[in-house]
């Protein structure tokens, strides 16, 4: 139990915006060109909580839903050890994503832009132009990660050993990974991009995309992010840029791969999962839903929390503001089965 947690938690993260602003005043306008835009995450009207189901025992879920969902394990019972329990499969939002062109902007930290004091993660700072040629079509990306273990420190379900643990907090920026910043670099932990550098390979993409916007991406086309594009470069320089949206998705699917790539993230779905969370250096895209929650939260509908790779035209409309909401924010829902007492 978290008693009191909450009340605590959001003193504390509106001190330290406040401190920082009062005290770097002159900083925003030195960290970089561009207005950092966004808003606090409402914890109550700004979540999807239709995302949350379906909810399943074994094979039978007991809260269907109209979203696709990932196979589950059949027996309604399961063994962990000398344990008995039961198989439980459900969605659980774990993190929070801040995904800009503008380095050092915290979108879902109510648009704060710091100035670290040194001149690191600018490198990146580009987006698509109208300048003619291939070069319109790039666009670079920067990402916070954080914990968002929301179900739990809102207390929701008390006392359930299924559910991440643990408060808000920022675990990775980009802005000081140098995997993140150089296409080059990034090869050392995804060399296999090579093999896939090839019209036959992203052709493939097309069927993921058909997959992902109708039911589920494919697990076998791991290079593949859908409609989106490839999943490689492991990184946020996007080479075909369509819109915001699109881009912004890509990015943080290929962020959300480099993480399962350096054992960073584990998996969490299927029979596996039911003891534990187990090594999956090639994600399985199966196991995400992404939701927007800036500029505009999308807390409702079939498409509010799409998974890795469906199409954005159902998404897109009204989803972006012209230089007051170009910052892309997004809750990170995850599919879990875990052998529940």
């Amino acid at each position: 139990m978290i008693k009191r947690k909450l009340p605590k938690l959001w003193w504390t993260l509106f001190a330290a915006f406040f401190l920082t602003a009062a005290g770097s005043g002159s900083a925003r306008a030195a960290a970089g060109p561009g207005r950092c835009t966004g808003h606090f995450v409402n914890p109550i009207t700004d979540i999807c909580w239709s995302c949350l189901f379906p909810i399943s025992i074994g094979g039978l879920k007991i809260w269907p839903s109209n979203r696709p969902d990932p196979d589950n394990p059949d027996l309604p019972v399961c063994l962990c050890g000398l344990r008995p329990g039961i198989a439980l499969g459900f969605w659980e939002p774990v993190r929070l994503a801040d995904v800009s062109m503008k380095p050092w902007c915290f979108v879902n930290l109510g648009g704060l832009k710091l100035d670290p004091g040194f001149n690191i993660g600018h490198k990146t700072m580009a987006g698509p132009s109208a300048v003619g040629g291939a070069s319109q079509y790039n666009s670079q990306w920067n990402i916070h990660w954080y914990a968002y273990p929301l179900i739990y420190w809102m207390e929701l379900v008390a006392d359930f050993l299924c559910l991440e643990s643990g408060s808000v907090d920022i675990l990775y920026i980009t802005e000081i990974d140098p995997l993140w910043q150089d296409s080059e670099l990034t090869a050392i932990i995804n060399p296999e991009a090579v093999l896939f550098a090839n019209p036959l390979a992203l052709a493939a993409c097309a069927a993921d995309c058909v997959l992902a916007t109708t039911k589920l991406p494919s697990d076998a086309l791991f290079w593949c992010a859908g409609c989106q594009g490839s999943m490689y470069p492991l990184n946020g320089n996007v080479s075909a840029t369509i819109g915001h949206v699109q881009a912004s998705k890509l990015a943080l699917s290929r962020f959300a791969y480099k993480l399962h790539r350096e054992l960073v993230a584990w998996g969490t779905m299927g029979g596996k999962g039911l003891c534990g969370k187990y090594l999956m250096p090639v994600m399985r895209k199966q196991q995400y839903r992404f939701q927007a929650t800036n500029p505009n939260p999308q807390t409702s509908g079939r498409h509010a929390c799409a998974p890795i790779g469906a199409s954005t035209t159902f998404m897109s409309a009204g989803q972006v503001y012209p230089a007051i909401g170009e910052d892309m924010g997004y809750l990170v829902w995850r599919k879990r089965n875990c052998c529940a007492l």
